[in-house]
């Protein structure tokens, strides 16, 4: 029998799993393989963008697997998997022996409006949702230089535009004379639910609170919304600990495959 606390954190998986492949299956090209939903972007390869994830309780065979990566090479796609560790226990094991290599297992965190802890914005910045093209490729560039990149495109534009419109936040932060600092999104909602990621501050901004106060007033607004939870990801200790100085905690497991 469970503790109170496994059987939480089991749900919790269950409806993070399952907004997962609710929010793939709103994608430019989706398809279903099976017990997989895959979530295709046509104007990247990205293998972050174009990834399958397991529909909770399906059974599922190596036949599928099989299925899943033929759908994939067809379409010139990276084979590639995210997803909660529990919501297909039996997975991992089919992908590992099909030659899938895993890249990372990862917690993620939640946040409740009762746990959220508001955090400053540093003076002489201000935090604004784009609502411009100009101003979503402002933080698309400094967002993408935040994790090593150095341009934005028009698909970038895109795809923050597209997030908003079904019901997603992005928020950007700028200084006075109308630099961009930074910023961060929450995809659209499912099940009263949004995950909260990309946030990103450039190299002469950061160790200032900002990325704290960026990922709290994505999730405030997202709760003034009505949402219940956010969830996210730390990609860093550094991140974990700006994430949980916020009010996230750890709730689950959630693991990135890939066959090479």
């Amino acid at each position: 029998m469970f503790l109170h606390s496994e059987k939480a954190f089991l749900t919790m998986d269950l409806r993070i799993q399952r907004a997962v492949v609710s929010n793939l299956r709103t994608r430019s090209r989706v398809l279903e393989i099976g017990p997989f939903v895959a979530g295709l972007d046509p104007d990247t390869t990205s293998p972050y963008l174009n990834y399958a994830s397991p529909v909770p309780g399906a059974p599922i065979t190596e036949a599928d697997v099989t299925a899943l990566i033929g759908a994939f090479r067809s379409a010139g796609r990276k084979p590639r998997f995210e997803y909660v560790c529990s919501s297909a226990p039996e997975l991992e094991a089919l992908l590992l022996a099909a030659g899938f290599t895993i890249e990372a297992r990862h917690q993620y965190l939640i946040c409740t409006p009762q746990s959220l802890t508001a955090c400053p914005v540093p003076e002489g910045l201000r935090l604004v949702e784009p609502g411009t093209d100009p101003d979503r490729a402002a933080m698309a560039a400094a967002v993408g230089e935040a994790f090593g990149e150095s341009w934005a495109t028009d698909a970038d534009v895109a795809r923050i535009r597209r997030g908003q419109d079904r019901g997603g936040i992005a928020l950007a932060a700028f200084t006075d004379g109308g630099e961009c600092a930074g910023g961060g999104q929450a995809g659209p909602p499912q099940d009263r639910l949004s995950e909260v990621g990309g946030i990103g501050v450039r190299e002469p901004f950061r160790k200032r609170g900002l990325a704290a106060a960026i990922t709290a007033e994505v999730a405030h607004r997202m709760f003034a919304r009505g949402l219940e939870i956010a969830w996210l990801e730390a990609g860093s200790d550094d991140s974990w600990r700006v994430y949980e100085r916020v009010g996230f905690v750890p709730a689950g497991h959630r693991l990135y495959i890939s066959l090479g």
